[in-house]
């Protein structure tokens, strides 16, 4: 093989990670192996998908050496291959987002900020560095508003599993954060719109919130330490 061929076989199995990443609902399947391993069928049912759907993309990912599985019993678990798929998804994301005005505006309509009234405004965010400091310190609630089998699988250090649809339903739960000095929600990342909807709730009963400017996702890529287990 002459170094032409050789080059162009190299960028053919480059162009096969690519590939992977072409497609809308991968992405989608993609963002939600970042919180942790599942099922196929769980992913399907996150995703929207049909099962036979949603096993055709992720033997794609599969294929692309993107993800591995694991079987238990007739069960199919699936997970990112490694931290740094989790790496790249997010820079991609970033890239896109800086350099794309429809990117930008597809998340500002998706997150529904952007300045248009009341509820967005009081939206506020908390870097990932202050929150470190705030749980060093102590003087911090934090909520993962994400569903359980996501904190579960993992979750911030000291972080408090309450799932958006129970701060919905449960009234119960909120009543002991009323009096907390700070309270700060985060979800699966900077394009998870659960934190948003989860700050605007508490705000709506009188609990002072804010929400982590980014997620689990950007979390984990950081490096910073995690916990496992409900």
């Amino acid at each position: 093989m002459d170094d032409s061929s050789a080059k162009h076989a190299l960028f053919d199995q480059l162009a096969v990670v690519g590939k992977a990443f072409g497609s809308a609902k991968r992405l989608e399947l993609i963002d939600l192996l970042s919180q942790g391993e599942r099922t196929v069928e769980a992913l399907a049912r996150a995703a929207g998908l049909g099962l036979s759907t949603a096993s055709a993309h992720l033997q794609v990912l599969k294929l692309s050496n993107l993800v591995s599985t694991r079987k238990d019993g007739t069960r199919i678990h699936y997970r990112l291959a490694g931290e740094d798929v989790a790496a790249l998804y997010a820079a991609m994301r970033t890239v896109a987002r800086d350099h794309s005005a429809d990117v930008e505006r597809a998340l500002s309509s998706y997150l529904a900020v952007g300045g248009t009234g009341d509820d967005d405004a009081d939206v506020t965010e908390v870097s990932r560095e202050e929150l470190v400091g705030l749980l060093d310190s102590g003087d911090v609630t934090v909520l993962d508003v994400r569903p359980a089998e996501e904190y579960a699988a993992a979750h911030i250090p000291g972080s408090r599993s309450l799932p958006l649809g129970r701060l919905v339903e449960e009234q119960q739960s909120l009543e002991d954060l009323v009096e907390q000095p700070d309270v700060v929600a985060y979800c699966r990342g900077a394009y998870c719109v659960l934190a948003h909807d989860a700050v605007r709730l508490l705000r709506d009963r009188g609990i002072r919130a804010r929400r982590l400017q980014d997620g689990m996702l950007e979390w984990r890529v950081r490096g910073l330490p995690v916990e496992v287990g409900a």
